[in-house]
């Protein structure tokens, strides 16, 4: 066993593009990473037609080799998923919910990787603080003897960054930022332990606006009346990720690297 664990992290899954373009990278691993991954975890609260996640969809996404599913404010859109986030051991919802909500706030793997999911305050919908809850969870929890990793679902950069200086103080290793969908380009590591980046992305299709159609995003944007959103469709693909790289024995984060590239599917694979 070496002494540094990697982890890879996709940004959201967006509909069958996203799932698409998440089956090829991890089946053909050589062909666009130069290492292996000693975990991985996806975003997929938006990887069922955009909005929410299937239980069918939940299967499929495990099936590529994906150890953790964490997930966001659209979680809940897809109503199977009360028939079965109780029984999965890899999907975690945000943890800042109601605690009567169904599904867990964080999972441990292997007795050594913590991964929490939290909801941010700032132009999202109303829940609990999620400074408190990740005070709350680093009394309870032994940050100490884990690798901590949190994906913060938020939308402003400012309260990223500074809920990331603020975990770094209580044990935490990485925050990952999700729900904006654009990968933005300040990857660090604060107080030499604990990796950042405000968002990873998304993975889906590249031809379109944050991997919904642009034709009914404009629409609405103009006319300010409710528009259905739709996944595009596009024949080319955007796959977004992260890459950590942890020591084994001190649980500091080492590397955080970022991954940005696209690729065009075949007139099959594109209908198909």
């Amino acid at each position: 066993m070496t002494q540094t664990l990697s982890v890879l992290f996709f940004g959201d899954i967006v509909g069958r593009p996203g799932r698409d373009a998440l089956s090829l990278v991890l089946t053909s691993q050589e062909k666009y990473f130069s290492e292996k991954f000693d975990f991985i975890i996806a975003n997929v609260e938006n990887a069922s037609h955009g909005f929410g996640l299937t239980q069918k969809n939940h299967d499929q996404i495990l099936s590529y080799g994906v150890n953790c599913m964490t997930s966001g404010n659209h979680i809940w859109d897809k109503k199977d998923i009360y028939q079965y986030i109780d029984t999965s051991d890899a999907l975690i919802r945000p943890y800042n919910y109601h605690k009567s909500a169904r599904g867990v706030g964080y999972r441990i793997f292997d007795d050594k990787i913590l991964v929490i999911n939290l909801l941010g305050k700032t132009f999202m919908q109303p829940v609990n603080c999620p400074f408190q809850a990740i005070d709350e969870l680093s009394e309870k929890l032994n940050f100490n003897d884990k690798i901590v990793i949190v994906d913060y679902h938020a939308e402003a950069t400012a309260e990223k960054i500074s809920f990331a200086r603020y975990a770094s103080s209580l044990g935490v290793n990485a925050v990952i930022g999700t729900h904006t969908h654009v990968q933005t380009a300040d990857e660090r590591i604060f107080d030499e332990k604990c990796a950042f980046i405000s968002d990873v992305g998304f993975t889906g299709a590249y031809d379109s606006v944050i991997g919904m159609d642009y034709e009914s995003s404009v629409k609405r944007l103009i006319t300010s009346i409710p528009e259905r959103f739709d996944v595009a469709s596009s024949s080319s693909r955007q796959i977004n990720a992260v890459q950590i790289k942890f020591d084994r024995v001190n649980n500091r984060a080492l590397e955080i690297k970022r991954f940005n590239f696209t690729y065009e599917t075949t007139k099959e694979e594109h209908e198909g």
